[in-house]
């Protein structure tokens, strides 16, 4: 114990002696969680739409009404030719072109049903499809207060009325920070603890102090240890601090034990610095090891449904998620923080990351050389 705390000492000096890593440490991660969690979103708002009103009606233009007060809907142009309306998807000053036709208020009235055309870009197929769903649901809320104003045409129709009742759970108010804040926070801390991890050694050799500490009495275990712990401790400061900011700014719940998330991350921070010391081994330069650690951890954190549904993905991409670790950790921390869950909810998860942590370590021992004392 003794000659890790030594170990430990140096490790401490030498990284607030850095003062490109202090930054690297404690106001990155505050900024990045600041921004993407405003910037990573679900909702999609002040979507540009042109209107081609051939009715001219009460009915169409409270239907206009209705787009234009939800928030979502920005009115850029009325036309009266679709094609001309259709330009502005090339301008890219439109997103959705309504098409109302003739005789849509008359249709209405007398059948109870009419028909519109609305058109979307789809350039972007994830945008197109919130466009698609808003629209939808403001057409029915439009529907509806008709046929509840037009008591002629609710009266003629006779058939059953189906009433839903639903409930939100885990996320009432359906924020799409309250799932967010979590992945990002994953994001943060691996990134960080890769880094860190993988830079460690290297610039050891970069400096030419790593020779000096081969040829010391430190064995090899005293030497790694002293080389994660410090990291280890940094990271789990790092999602404490980072959580902490979650609740207080983002209002982002706890239903789940602080101290589980504290185990589970504590499992998980050992996978992550394992791979950075592993990619420290055979690294010649701070450089390299970045762009590295950032090659899988691009992978790891795209498919480990921090952004996108691990179920959305195709079924030979969701068989590979089991070996991310990044995906076991983010759905973890969610499951703990919005669900209450508790640890025999989460222990597969741990098992599976204790036994990442297990292999990775020992990858990371056998790779590094050093002649023992």
């Amino acid at each position: 114990m003794r000659i890790i705390r030594f170990i430990l000492k140096k490790e401490f000096l030498q990284i607030f002696r850095n003062k490109a890593m202090i930054p690297l440490i404690f106001f990155m991660p505050l900024v990045q969680l600041l921004i993407l969690s405003n910037a990573a979103t679900y909702e999609i708002k002040n979507i540009k739409f042109s209107v081609v009103d051939f009715d001219q009606s009460k009915f169409s233009r409270e239907l206009i009404s209705k787009f234009t007060s939800t928030g979502y809907f920005i009115l850029t142009e009325n036309s009266f030719s679709v094609a001309e309306a259709e330009e502005g998807f090339k301008k890219n000053t439109t997103k959705l072109v309504l098409n109302i036709p003739e005789d849509f208020e008359k249709d209405y009235r007398k059948n109870g049903t009419a028909k519109i055309h609305a058109i979307i870009n789809a350039e972007d197929g994830s945008a197109a499809g919130i466009i698609n769903n808003y629209t939808m649901n403001i057409v029915q809320q439009f529907a509806g207060g008709v046929k509840t104003e037009w008591s002629g045409i609710a009266a003629s129709d006779n058939s059953p009325v189906i009433n839903i009742n639903y409930s939100n759970w885990f996320n009432p108010e359906l924020d799409y920070k309250t799932y967010m804040v979590p992945g990002i926070l994953v994001a943060l801390v691996s990134m960080i603890g890769m880094f860190l991890t993988g830079m460690n050694i290297v610039r050891e050799k970069e400096i030419g102090t790593i020779e000096q500490l081969n040829v010391t009495p430190i064995k090899k275990m005293h030497f790694i240890i002293g080389k994660l712990l410090p990291f280890w401790i940094i990271g789990i400061f790092e999602l404490a601090f980072g959580t902490t900011l979650g609740m207080l700014i983002f209002n982002i719940p706890m239903l789940g034990s602080p101290f589980l998330i504290l185990l589970v991350a504590s499992i998980y921070l050992l996978v992550i610095l394992g791979m950075g010391l592993f990619i420290s081994t055979f690294t010649n330069t701070q450089q390299q090891a970045m762009f590295i650690a950032w090659f899988f951890l691009v992978i790891f954190m795209l498919m480990g449904g921090i952004f996108t549904p691990v179920e959305s993905m195709p079924d030979w991409a969701q068989k590979v998620t089991f070996f991310n670790p990044i995906s076991h950790f983010s759905r973890t921390l969610r499951m703990i923080m919005l669900k209450g869950s508790g640890f025999y909810d989460v222990l597969n998860t741990i098992y599976v990351l204790a036994g990442y942590a297990a292999v990775m370590l020992t990858f990371a021992i056998f790779r590094y050389k050093k002649v023992e004392g």
